[in-house]
């Protein structure tokens, strides 16, 4: 549908229209007119929809309804979200569709000084983008009146509750005035989020333009299974190998940031980690360079990565898997936005295969296994890396000064000694010899399954592995050596999925009996 067709003034017209925009998005296109008949709105929307533009214009439209040049400025919508990073995107959206009204708006969040917050807020505005803790600070400070609030926003409300903010957003609800419209937005529908829903909205419009929970279509998602204590490994070769550029990766802590951001930047990869303990002038200063293409990779929390808006941002890899799975449909959402096709990829180590399955689950999504590299093909990749360098710095020339050195190494050692003791030298971490295999898979540890059908009941390995797969999910993989004797069986298992087909297959049907699975005791092993 057209912007022209949505009841928009011709200031937020033509604003839109320098953003090169003409055709609104499916949740622009449902919303807008939901939220200019002044409805209650909860909305399914995952990031990079459109969801900002999809709230900002209507509440911009209706402002500038109501306005009366006589009147002095008074706060009139409040939008609240999670982080600073997504407040500061989300005022960007305001100033920029807002910026041929007679509109004064403010983004108000933690981090940084106070002063001029109170500075900008005491000059009157209209729209305040704010998180939740600096916001009430104000109002307690007397800075701020909320009292003529007419349109609240809580944009990415379920990372909100996750962050622990419901008290604060029951304090700010007990400031507002009773009568105003209020707009839900969340990707994710949890049963606190739905609690949330039902006190905050009035008789709402539900609108989903994708099931909430869901990934994008758009974003091929694919899983390594590889050993915990190789995945920087990994991550370095695939960075290298396929020579990308622009790569969001995820680690599930502050310190993994930290440490993965400065193991990256040692072996020669432009890096930088964002997180909550760095400062506001630290993390904006991060995205800045990501943005721009000085830095390659961005090594971001869970939290942080709120607000992270590139259009384009072709790869999120998961270096660790999330604790839970809704922010894995977060953090994939970084890319595949803007109607652009994304990559997603995981790194599991065998302890997330039972969170792997829960993420499939909760997102009807299936994540492809990807076969890893060899160490071979590692090395492989690493000489030809070398060696293009080498090559380059040959073609550069201006080495003649250090002629004298080499004439002096000559007197005692071999050309080919002295090269490859400088390659040593220089490239000793870059190289990384330290392999115990010729694989990056971690071992499997393998638990032994006791069965109550053999032969004589026609069970098959064939049967057993289907009837596994569609009881239980167990994939082929995951199931070791296969033991049918004639009145029961034994079989090996990936250690840790015994409990799902415990709780999933027993009692079921298996060739004409009641099956049950139970782990085998050294007496029966026997």
């Amino acid at each position: 549908m057209s912007f022209l067709n949505l009841g928009l003034c011709p200031q937020i017209l033509r604003a839109v229209e320098e953003e090169c925009y003409t055709i609104a998005t499916p949740i622009q296109a449902k919303a807008i007119p939901v939220i200019l008949s002044k409805k209650d709105v909860l909305a399914a929307a995952q990031t990079g929809t459109g969801k900002t533009a999809g709230f900002t214009l209507p509440l911009l439209e209706l402002l500038n309804k109501n306005y009366s040049k006589d009147r002095k400025s008074s706060v009139k919508a409040l939008i609240l979200t999670p982080t600073r990073e997504l407040a500061t995107q989300v005022a960007q959206s305001v100033e920029v569709y807002g910026k041929y009204l007679p509109f004064k708006s403010a983004v108000i969040f933690g981090g940084v000084g106070i002063n001029p917050q109170k500075a900008i807020l005491k000059m009157g505005v209209d729209i305040v983008t704010a998180t939740p803790g600096r916001l009430l600070d104000l109002v307690f400070q007397d800075c701020l009146d909320l009292s003529k609030v007419e349109f609240l926003v809580l944009d990415e409300a379920d990372r909100m509750l996750d962050m622990g903010f419901i008290h604060d957003i029951k304090k700010i609800l007990s400031i507002l005035p009773k009568h105003r419209q209020n707009l839900l937005f969340s990707a994710t529908f949890s049963p606190e989020i739905k609690k949330l829903a039902d006190s905050l909205l009035k008789t709402p419009v539900l609108i989903e333009v994708s099931k909430a929970n869901s990934t994008s279509h758009k974003v091929e998602q694919t899983v390594h299974h590889v050993d915990k204590e190789r995945k920087k490994e990994l991550l370095i070769h695939l960075l290298n190998k396929n020579s990308w550029k622009q790569v969001l990766v995820f680690t599930r802590t502050k310190h993994g940031a930290n440490k993965l951001s400065e193991a990256l930047i040692k072996d020669k990869i432009t890096s930088a980690a964002i997180h909550g303990n760095k400062s506001q002038g630290a993390r904006t200063k991060a995205l800045d360079d990501f943005k721009a293409g000085t830095v390659r990779v961005l090594v971001a929390t869970d939290i942080a990565a709120r607000g992270i808006d590139i259009d384009q941002l072709p790869h999120v890899i998961n270096f660790e898997l999330p604790n839970v799975p809704e922010d894995y449909v977060h953090r994939i959402g970084r890319t595949g936005r803007a109607k652009q096709e994304g990559i997603a990829i995981s790194l599991a180590s065998n302890k997330d295969r039972n969170m792997l399955r829960v993420i499939e689950r909760t997102t009807k999504s299936k994540i492809t296994r990807k076969e890893l590299p060899s160490v071979e093909d590692i090395f492989k990749s690493k000489n030809e890396e070398l060696v293009s360098k080498v090559k380059k710095e040959i073609d550069k020339k201006g080495f003649e000064k250090y002629y004298p050195i080499l004439e002096e190494l000559k007197e005692e050692s071999s050309i080919e000694d002295i090269a490859a003791a400088l390659i040593k030298m220089v490239y000793k971490e870059e190289l990384s010899f330290d392999y115990s295999s010729n694989t990056l898979e971690q071992p499997t540890s393998q638990t032994r399954l006791f069965i109550n059908a053999g032969s004589m009941d026609k069970l098959t390995p064939i049967k057993l592995i289907e009837f596994l797969a569609e009881t239980a999910n167990i994939e082929r993989k995951d199931i070791g050596s296969i033991d049918i004797l004639t009145k029961f069986s034994f079989m090996d298992i990936t250690q840790g999925l015994e409990k799902d087909i415990i709780k999933n297959a027993n009692g079921k049907n298996l060739s004409g009996r009641k099956v049950r699975f139970e782990v085998a005791s050294n007496k029966k092993r026997k």
